[in-house]
């Protein structure tokens, strides 16, 4: 059982709705003044029709009323006619445009937009990938305090894409956005302390940020919490704990820890001893691409064991499947079977 050793990099683009009726006490009076030209009325308009604040939902409208602020030269209606764009919402959906109208707001501050921007060039969403032109986004949006935006650039250091590999830049800007409460940071915090990189290796450490980040429901997090429990690293051995964490990586869907509550099923470790529910975790994980649960249910098709009857069939199929996703027992297994 290994540790995940993925950095995980969030590059979904933000939406950011501000509140509908700021200094306005009726949606009657918003319209009013929105008609007169005044910019933030529109924009907050556009909220209404956004969120059917007041009036009924239009994304229609919205888009219609953002676009008016944003002629105007108005931040948060730029930004948010970037979301439209990107969500198909109000609009056809056009990359492209989205890109258009982040840039205008993120040449004006927009730290959302700035962190869109970066998302776009990693990507290639919109515009060429650009990783430096991502690195260079995602640095202003930093700096303003964006926590997503913190988290890509440790990422990007981590990675040494659009920037000079450093994992001690890493470990810094992982830190800034782990302390604002990002899972992701916090997950990769955790995965550098149980490395050693970046930041000496203190299996305790990776255990407290493993677990604000699994608290928040990160399904790697989790996964790495069930070993550490499994495993006495950082926190002492306790198999039904360590079951407890991979029962809620694997409702996620994450393999490898579906693959290991059908181990310890099979084995009774943290739970009594299952062979029915050991095979259905461990079919789980082999439909969701586990080698290792590809090569545990064609040994025990091999073998007519774990409740599984013997059927060379099945077995040479879940082998196969285990060898071409680079189990290196199942391929010496199947090369003795030629």
């Amino acid at each position: 059982m290994k540790f995940n050793k993925n950095i995980l990099l969030p590059l979904t683009l933000s939406l950011f709705i501000s509140s509908a009726f700021a200094n306005f006490d009726s949606i009657q009076e918003l319209q009013k003044t929105a008609k007169k030209g005044q910019v933030s009325a529109q924009h907050n308009l556009g909220n209404a029709y956004y969120n059917g604040d007041g009036v009924v939902r239009s994304y229609e409208k919205a888009f219609e009323w953002y676009s008016k602020a944003a002629a105007q030269g108005y931040a948060l209606a730029q930004y948010n006619l970037g979301v439209m764009y990107a969500k198909g919402k109000g609009v056809v959906r056009s990359y492209e445009k989205a890109f258009e109208w982040y840039s205008k707001a993120a040449t004006q501050g927009d730290a959302q937009a700035q962190y869109n921007l970066g998302v776009m060039y990693s990507n290639g969403q919109g515009v060429a990938q650009n990783y430096a032109k991502a690195f260079e986004w995602y640095s202003k949006a930093a700096a303003q305090g964006d926590a997503s935006a913190q988290t890509n650039l440790g990422v990007m250091y981590a990675n040494g894409r659009g920037v000079g590999q450093s994992d001690a830049k890493a470990f810094e800007w992982f830190s800034k956005a782990a302390a604002q409460g990002d899972a992701s940071a916090q997950f990769n915090l955790g995965l550098m302390y149980s490395n050693g990189q970046g930041v000496a290796q203190n299996y305790a450490k990776a255990f407290e940020w493993y677990s604000k980040a699994a608290a928040q429901g990160d399904a790697s997090a989790q996964y790495n919490l069930g070993l550490m429990y499994d495993n006495g690293q950082g926190a002492a051995q306790n198999y039904a704990k360590a079951f407890e964490w991979y029962s809620k990586a694997a409702a996620q869907g994450h393999a490898s820890a579906q693959t290991n509550l059908g181990v310890m099923y099979e084995n009774g470790q943290g739970i009594a001893r299952n062979p029915a529910l050991a095979n259905e975790w461990y079919l789980k994980a082999a439909n969701n691409g586990s080698a290792m649960a590809q090569f545990n249910i064609g040994q025990h098709y091999l073998h007519g064991s774990n409740g599984l009857p013997k059927n060379r069939v099945q077995a040479l199929n879940w082998l196969k499947k285990a060898a071409n996703n680079g189990h290196a027992q199942a391929k010496l297994v199947l090369a003795g079977l030629q």
